[in-house]
């Protein structure tokens, strides 16, 4: 038995029925079409499906749908405006931080987090921050670096 909800994703609001034990990873990959979240251990430990909900980094592979409910959902679609990328998503390609692919998004979503939270971490909170999100292929260096680059591009910005 599906429940009426609005999720607002990328700020589009889509009114569904959802099934009460149904992921917002699995609604959002499935009836939205947005596959820039990946399921890679599908139990919280990898980071590579994260979200924000409401500006919060959160696992959406064990997230219930339900729990999204008229609340704000961005995925790593969202931070790009149009064509244009996010500081964030440009600094990770020129300094590496992009290799496989599989956890950027989730890489993405979390610095996001952070910058909003503190537009000038330093390395060790960079570390702390992208501590929820496992990267196979960068060793991590080029991640900080393109984290750091783009909190001073944005600062600039502002």
């Amino acid at each position: 038995m599906g429940h009426p909800a609005t999720l607002e994703v990328n700020g589009t609001s889509f009114a569904m029925e959802l099934e009460a034990g149904r992921t917002l990873l699995s609604v959002l990959r499935g009836e939205l079409g947005l596959t820039g979240s990946k399921e890679g251990c599908d139990d919280s430990e990898c980071g590579a499906c994260m979200v924000l909900i409401d500006g919060q980094p959160v696992n959406s592979c064990s997230f219930l749908a339900l729990q999204a409910d008229e609340r704000a959902v961005t995925t790593v679609e969202g931070l790009a405006a149009g064509s244009e990328l996010h500081p964030l998503q440009r600094a990770f390609l020129e300094h590496g931080g992009v290799q496989c692919g599989f956890c950027t998004p989730g890489m993405l979503i979390s610095a996001t987090a952070l910058l909003s939270a503190d537009p000038d971490p330093t390395e060790d909170e960079i570390r702390a921050a992208l501590s929820g999100n496992l990267c196979r292929c960068t060793g991590y260096v080029g991640i900080v670096a393109a984290v750091r680059s783009a909190a001073e591009e944005m600062a600039r910005a502002d």
